[in-house]
């Protein structure tokens, strides 16, 4: 049975971005990473504005991610994904394997440090033996897996321009190991970044299934941020739009 809070969550989901007059395509693969700064008594998200130009999605706030490519299956890291984290990752998956959750995780990992500069890991005094392009080796930090969390899986509605099966993941920001100045531009995919209080953070002009995460990951937060809560999966099925748990 469909809650109240449910079927407002639904209308929202399909009231916007709702042009269906596309051709429907098979969702991507993708990831993204909300970086949480909880050093304060309330907690703050990192967001990125993105460039006005860009052909989607132009000037909303968003977290960094994109899509999952091939080398993420094989670039070398500091640690493996959490077993609560990898196992969440491979439900509801046709061909559930350990390299594709991985693969999703270090996606999120590597777009967050090319998009901002911001990269999640670890030095390696040896470094560990990758199995193709490192996208790292030139700053001596390896991607720390064990520091992400599964907040939410969402699949972009039918006969969109673009569908994604996007997994978001949160990671504290004090695991940011490295920093390079300057990704940010006028001429960037984002163009600026904001910390802000998840309260906050929800009034920005961002697509609705961003919002919708946020709400999550304040609860989640608040039930202490652990990696085996339960994840919601959002999606559509026979029209109607679901969310299911993980």
């Amino acid at each position: 049975m469909t809650s109240p809070a449910d079927a407002d969550l639904a209308r929202r989901l399909t009231e916007t971005e709702r042009d269906q007059s596309f051709a429907n395509v098979r969702p991507k693969d993708a990831s993204t990473l909300i970086l949480i700064d909880r050093a304060t008594k309330v907690p703050k998200v990192l967001l990125g504005r993105r460039n006005g130009a860009a052909k989607f999605m132009p000037g909303k706030f968003v977290f960094p991610g994109g899509r999952v490519e091939k080398p993420d299956r094989l670039a070398a890291i500091a640690s493996p994904l959490d077993p609560e984290v990898e196992a969440h990752l491979m439900r509801r998956v046709q061909r559930p394997t350990a390299d594709k959750a991985r693969a999703l995780a270090l996606a999120a990992i590597r777009e967050t440090f090319e998009e901002t500069g911001l990269l999640i890991g670890r030095h390696r005094e040896t470094p560990p033996i990758p199995g193709g392009p490192d996208p790292f080796a030139d700053t001596g930090i390896y991607p720390d897996l064990a520091a992400l969390r599964f907040v939410a899986r969402a699949i972009t509605p039918p006969r969109r321009p673009r569908r994604f099966d996007t997994r978001f993941f949160a990671a504290d920001a004090e695991t940011i190991a490295h920093r390079v100045d300057g990704i940010v531009g006028p001429d960037a995919e984002l163009v600026e970044l904001v910390w802000l209080p998840i309260t906050d953070a929800r009034e920005l002009d961002m697509p609705t299934i961003t919002r919708v995460v946020l709400e999550e990951l304040q609860a989640r937060i608040a039930a202490g941020f652990d990696a085996a809560l339960p994840v919601p999966f959002y999606r559509m099925l026979n029209r109607k739009f679901r969310r299911e748990v993980l």
